[in-house]
């Protein structure tokens, strides 16, 4: 078999598909890797939304994402700001993202069994409490209560990016560990989003949405999956919850949640297929054009395509072609829609203000307590154990790593104070400096760390 694919001969050797566990290694290493590109254009966009929003051509970037953009079908419109497409619309496919790495995480990774997901879950619930609690000390009695869940969040892009800048001195298990503990963070943020930050439900709305996700559970439930008709039923998801008055993106999270996770057709005959028709491809001379003059190899050529296309899950496929998307597109839009503030007036003085204080100190002291006491309980009356090569040094390094709210805190903000642009540009202010602090700290904590063997 000198001319079949290195990847197929292992396939055809070995009859066996891979275990969940290396599917999700590799998904993992995946992950982090776009995940880190991601940070840095994530990081240069906001810049760029900053400097712009302070610059002579301010009115530019406000007049720009205040345009509203219309959709109307028959007597209904739908009026948005590009602010709030962006938000509202542009952010489902983020949502729906982590809601694919949840759902994975669930079956085959860090968060498949109690005592995997029992340190990283009792972590992230400990680095939103405590966070949250903070906020409302600063801020109790006041308007800006309104922003407590700000802080409870934290950027997988951005932390894992850090790590990523320190090498072979970070074991992989920490890196498993933090995105482990964000994905939970997220979970957990999309159930605060969902509750706490939904004034009123238009039930109406909520019916329609959940038609349109009963019809996806039930194709996925019966192994169909046609991308282009789950994307329209998203639509309909999407439309749903704009009209019920929860926001649209927890629709992202729930149409994750009926994306098949299992293979289309079952490895073994995928196995079968291939030994039909790979002597085909072998037989006779190889050179360019070949498939162009002969019907049968072109023909096994498609079937295989189909077949590999078939066997590799819905929602692994989905992750795979999102990610680009929401990496490279979704996410460095968002940066330059939300992190444009207008530094104007005293400085020190919005820095000392409540909502400030409240976000950068439940960001930068609320997550290292919140997230080392909870996991120093968890190992200390042995409900779980630190993973292989970690030391509690690492733990408080990550904890401060998880500091870095920006994505999820920025979209909280404009959740929060939805109508009082003051106190949100406040808020963002002491996001964009606890995460910096934050990221700043959390580089030199652990490069201190004596390197270890992965």
């Amino acid at each position: 078999m000198a001319q079949t694919p290195t990847i197929i001969r292992h396939l055809i050797a070995g009859r066996a598909r891979p275990e969940p566990i290396e599917q999700a290694l590799h998904s993992f290493h995946m992950f982090i890797r776009s995940q880190v590109v991601g940070s840095v254009l994530l990081l240069v966009c906001a810049i760029i939304a900053l400097i712009w929003a302070n610059s002579p051509f301010a009115h530019v970037y406000h007049d720009l994402w205040g345009t509203v953009l219309s959709i109307t079908i028959g007597e209904e419109t739908l009026a948005l700001t590009l602010h709030q497409w962006v938000n509202e619309g542009l952010m489902m496919s983020f949502f729906l993202l982590v809601g694919l790495e949840i759902k994975q995480q669930v079956l085959v990774g860090e968060l498949s069994t109690p005592r995997q997901a029992l340190l990283p879950v009792s972590a992230a619930l400990g680095g939103m409490i405590v966070p949250a609690a903070i906020f409302a000390a600063f801020n109790f009695g006041t308007d800006g209560i309104a922003g407590w869940g700000i802080p409870m969040s934290t950027d997988i892009a951005f932390a894992l990016g850090i790590l990523a800048l320190l090498g072979k001195r970070i074991p992989l298990s920490l890196k498993v560990f933090l995105a482990a503990l964000a994905i939970a963070d997220d979970l957990g943020a999309i159930f605060v989003i969902a509750v706490f930050y939904t004034e009123q439900i238009v039930v109406l709305g909520l019916v329609i949405a959940f038609v349109f996700w009963f019809v996806m559970l039930v194709m996925s439930r019966l192994g169909i999956y046609t991308p282009f008709i789950y994307f329209v039923l998203s639509i309909g998801v999407w439309f749903g919850f704009a009209a019920s008055g929860i926001h649209a993106t927890i629709g992202g999270v729930l149409v994750a949640l009926v994306i098949p996770a299992h293979s289309l057709i079952d490895p073994d005959r995928f196995l079968d297929l291939l030994y039909d028709k790979l002597p085909r491809l072998e037989a006779g001379d190889h050179h360019g054009r070949e498939l162009l003059s002969e019907h049968d190899k072109a023909k096994a050529v498609i079937e295989i395509e189909e077949a590999i296309h078939d066997v590799e899950p819905p929602l692994v496929q989905l992750e795979h072609n999102l990610q680009p998307w929401v990496t490279f597109v979704v996410m460095p839009v968002f940066a330059l829609s939300n992190a444009g503030v207008t530094l104007s007036g005293n400085i020190i003085e919005t820095i000392t203000h409540p909502v400030s204080l409240g976000i950068i100190f439940g960001l930068l002291v609320g997550k290292q307590v919140g997230i080392t006491l909870f996991a120093y309980l968890m190992v200390r009356f042995k409900l779980c154990e630190l993973p292989k090569g970690l030391t509690w040094r690492h733990i408080h390094g990550a904890s401060l790593l998880a500091g870095i709210g920006f994505t999820v805190s920025l979209f909280v903000t404009e959740l929060a104070y939805v109508t009082d642009h003051h106190t949100a540009d406040i808020a963002k202010v002491g996001i964009l400096l606890a995460s910096f602090i934050a990221g700043v700290a959390g580089f030199y904590i652990l490069k201190g760390v004596a390197p270890v063997e992965n």
